[in-house]
């Protein structure tokens, strides 16, 4: 994979116009203008940048990550640096809206820097692009026009720490609407949970838990096809508990079944599901069902 450590060597290689910042570049098309396209096609690619780009009017598939994207609906697309991206000669790049690309050295010694870190969206894959109404594209493309206006101006002592603002609101306005996002998504995530219950299902039938143990989440959400921030992030909103408290609550499920079997011991029950350590296990079920695998079963059997 190709990997780009300056932001002019990136856009050299994407065949875009010149950066005028070495580390900060914005376009943006209106009316009758389109974005300036991209090469044709490219492998797998990476780059210490960060990227947010309003796409409109795209058309074919981009590769981002291990997941295949449709463009030709308008989103918000939020990449970190060193994300995998690659497209093929089906992609058609006659889009407006608007890329801004910074290298994150750009972001050193700024609240942003640590700031940016925390924002989950940056690490979903590019399936799980924020999908603005028009209100809230209008209010993010001022914001773009306010950077767009310091990013052309002479560089003065006062340019930088301007459009460091003016990113950090943009940021906290896709915060918000993820949020809505989120919020308006309530059958998307019954049906991310029934379909992580199912691989955790299909994991357990096909006998992998005793060759393998317990399967990480990000196991769980490649076989989904979606990353592990964007799903547990998902399941937080509408249920209250992340993707780890629900592979807990499937673990202490089948414990329960477990533990009635006969000539079992808990030591046996933990190995089975998977748990290095019987004490652990232990622990878990005790801070979930309120008492121990033994007082479980013998609860269980005094009924």
């Amino acid at each position: 994979m190709k990997h780009f450590k300056t932001l002019s060597a990136f856009f050299e290689y994407m065949q875009l116009p010149r950066p005028e910042h070495p580390m900060l570049s914005v376009l943006s098309a209106t009316g009758d203008q389109f974005l300036p396209c991209p090469r044709a096609s490219s492998p797998p690619i990476s780059t210490d940048c960060y990227s947010i780009s309003l796409k409109k009017t795209i058309k074919g598939n981009l590769n981002y990550g291990r997941t295949k994207y449709d463009f030709t609906n308008g989103a918000l697309i939020l990449l970190a640096p060193r994300q995998m991206l690659q497209w093929d000669s089906s992609v058609v790049f006659d889009q407006k809206g608007f890329s801004i690309n910074f290298h994150e050295d750009f972001l050193k010694g700024t609240e942003l820097a640590q700031q940016i870190k925390k924002y989950g969206f940056f690490s979903y894959t590019v399936n799980e692009a924020l999908h603005l109404s028009p209100k809230e594209e209008k209010q993010i493309e001022s914001l773009v026009d306010n950077i767009e206006v310091e990013y052309h101006n002479n560089q003065d002592a006062f340019s930088k720490d301007i459009i460091i603002s003016q990113l950090s609101t943009l940021l906290k306005y896709a915060n918000r609407f993820y949020e809505r996002q989120f919020l308006n998504r309530k059958e998307l995530s019954n049906n991310f949970l029934q379909q992580f219950k199912q691989q955790l299902d299909d994991y357990f039938e096909s006998g992998q838990l005793q060759e393998k143990g317990i399967p990480s989440i990000e196991e769980v959400a490649e076989k989904m096809s979606i990353s592990q921030r964007y799903l547990s992030d998902t399941l937080k909103k509408e249920t209250g508990k992340t993707t780890t408290e629900h592979l807990q609550l499937y673990l202490i499920d089948e414990a329960k079944n477990i533990l009635l079997k006969p000539n079992k011991s808990i030591a046996e029950v933990a190995y089975e599901l998977g748990f290095e350590y019987p004490q652990y296990f232990s622990r878990l079920f005790k801070k979930k069902e309120g008492l121990s695998p033994t007082k479980y079963r013998e609860k269980y059997k005094m009924n």
